[in-house]
């Protein structure tokens, strides 16, 4: 009999979009898929290369569990410079993928009946890994006429007693909205005052438009650094998602215990993708390789905005990240709940799309804007002929 913490598990909808539009590629259907969070710029030849000098070389074997140390200290030396914040190796964890460090912070903080507040609309990972340790996650609802930004006044609305953290995901996904400095640094006074957990999502920290910037929680004060858990990880950045290399930097007393947990479960990274990671971070090309992938999102999200708008199709206007959340409630009267109304588009219109109840948003739709301009114009026209022919 399976154990009662899996028995309401759901499978990740952004990786069961991205697996259906694939079958029915299969099939010689002409996809169009919106679904996947995911670079369609290649891993960088540098860090190829470093990956395949390194299984040449023998480094095929297990790594301290926290990561090789030579990629902690060149971690140590990007959060000082980039996010202002100085933590030592021994205070960063390497582990497999963002989504695993998660998981193993959500283990090593919740108890029975935790709460975690989970700003909403939200990525669809986390109510999932925090029911499975027992905690309770509390949605705050954010508001589309402020663009989806977390201000202290929606989180002081839901929390209680039992709050043990918050999530901040700023740039965010599914919305990409950025939460400004001045509103985190009020939310994170709060959070010092009432003893509680910022747990700082920032995998899409360089993707950021139209002026706006990214700011680490943990870069405030040491009060601020001694509760926050400042997650990242190389996937998006360095367009490097199937490598699994994602990390953590927090106070000794956590890292240690994440680094016991991870040294329990998956081990060690791959050696040798660690190696590729290390030289993503020191090789002299990175940086426009980032600036160039950052231009390329922009000229799309500014592409498909002019899109939308032809079509007169709501959107919140992302900040950040590589999304565009749509709002298609005025639909919603032809369908039972947006599943199905997505089911439709895939069907009638032969684009994929997530649906916004993924994210706690009912219909509303999470568009990936990691594809072509012409594919988003073609995207976008077959959505709106498949709705208007309702």
């Amino acid at each position: 009999m399976l154990a009662d913490r899996v028995k309401t598990l759901k499978p990740s909808p952004t990786l069961a979009v991205s697996a259906k539009a694939n079958e029915l590629k299969a099939k010689g259907i002409d996809i169009i898929s919106f679904g996947a969070g995911e670079p369609d710029i290649d891993t960088p030849d540098f860090v190829k290369e470093a990956c395949i000098k390194a299984l040449k070389e023998g480094k095929t074997k297990y790594t301290p569990s926290s990561g090789i140390p030579l990629l902690r200290e060149a971690l140590s030396q990007k959060l000082k410079t980039e996010n202002n914040v100085e933590y030592s190796p021994s205070e960063i964890v390497v582990s497999t993928g963002a989504k695993m460090v998660l998981f193993l912070i959500f283990m090593a903080i919740l108890n029975e009946g935790d709460e975690v507040i989970v700003p909403s609309p939200y990525w669809v990972t986390y109510p999932e890994q925090i029911r499975l340790f027992g905690g309770i996650p509390v949605f705050a609802e954010l508001q589309e006429d402020n663009n989806f930004e977390l201000t202290l006044d929606i989180l002081k609305r839901y929390v209680s007693p039992r709050t043990k953290a918050v999530i901040i995901n700023s740039p965010s996904n599914p919305t990409g909205a950025v939460i400004s400095e001045e509103n985190l640094k009020k939310i994170v006074e709060f959070c010092i005052e009432r003893n509680i957990f910022i747990i700082s999502d920032e995998c899409y920290e360089h993707f950021v438009y139209d002026g706006a910037y990214m700011v680490s929680p943990a870069s405030f004060s040491k009060e601020a650094r001694e509760i926050t858990f400042t997650v990242n990880a190389f996937s998006k950045t360095f367009s490097m998602t199937g490598w699994r290399v994602g990390y953590v930097a927090c106070p000794s007393s956590y890292a240690k215990i994440i680094a016991d947990l991870n040294s329990q479960s998956v081990s060690n990274v791959t050696s040798f993708a660690q190696w590729g990671a290390l030289e993503a971070l020191k090789n002299d090309n990175s940086k426009a390789f980032i600036e160039n992938m950052k231009n390329t999102f922009s000229k799309r999200r500014s592409h498909l905005i002019n899109i939308l708008e032809n079509y007169h199709i709501p959107y919140s206007k992302p900040k950040g990240a590589f999304y565009m959340f749509i709002d298609l409630t005025k639909y919603k009267s032809n369908f039972k709940d947006d599943i199905e109304m997505s089911s439709y588009i895939l069907e009638k219109g032969n684009v994929a799309l997530v649906p916004g109840s993924s994210f706690g948003k009912d219909f509303w739709a999470r568009l990936s804007y990691c594809v072509s301009e012409d594919t988003l114009s073609e995207g976008v026209k077959r959505i709106n002929e498949a709705l208007r022919s309702l």
